[in-house]
């Protein structure tokens, strides 16, 4: 018949209608193409396949969806930063690491260049939530090949002297270059030999 039945078995709330991943994978992809300001909610929203109603439910603001987007980006393309750090030689770090720069910033079927360096262009336009996650993951890739340079030094595997706080921002520098090459057309072996002159002028063992 129908009446208290029938609301019983009605499902409470709503189902979403659309894939979460997926649409948060599509707005990676915006943001790294174009940069926080290059995009607007509704390029957003047209390329994730939602409404700005889906949006700031699932997601939140703007600024909430960079965060997430960039988290992803971390996880994601951007990992080869971490997977650098179990190389066992300090030069084996550093060559892994602008390697996988290369290799995130020229991959096939992805925006060339790299969604952290767009969102640093940005930065004085970014919102203290985006901003915030922003420096944060660079403070702390910074702060995880200094600690590993500096695991070097006491190892032997670095001369002593060395200051690891500069050899990480070095290596950092020049992946953002590469970033910045690879996104203004240079391709994967021009940049590879750029990386390659880079470690020549690695500190010896």
């Amino acid at each position: 018949m129908g009446g208290v039945e029938e609301t019983r078995k009605a499902p409470i709330g709503r189902p979403r209608g659309f894939d979460a991943d997926e649409a948060l994978q599509r707005a990676m992809v915006l943001f790294w193409e174009h940069g926080y300001d290059g995009v607007s909610l509704t390029d957003l929203t047209r390329a994730m396949g939602i409404t700005k109603t889906s949006m700031y439910a699932a997601f939140g603001n703007k600024e909430d969806l960079f965060r997430k987007a960039l988290e992803r980006y971390a996880e994601g393309p951007a990992a080869y930063s971490t997977r650098a750090l179990r190389e066992p030689t300090a030069r084996g770090v550093a060559a892994a690491y602008l390697t996988g720069s290369i290799d995130a910033s020229t991959r096939a079927g992805c925006p060339a260049g790299c969604l952290g360096v767009q969102g640093f262009l940005a930065e004085g336009h970014l919102g203290p939530g985006a901003g915030e996650a922003l420096a944060a993951w660079r403070d702390d890739s910074r702060a995880q090949l200094r600690d590993r340079f500096r695991q070097a030094i006491d190892e032997g595997d670095l001369p002593a002297g060395t200051d690891p706080e500069t050899l990480a921002r070095y290596l950092m520098t020049m992946a953002n270059g590469i970033a910045v090459q690879a996104a203004t057309g240079a391709t994967r072996d021009e940049l590879q030999r750029v990386a390659d002159a880079a470690l020549h002028s690695w500190p010896p063992a």
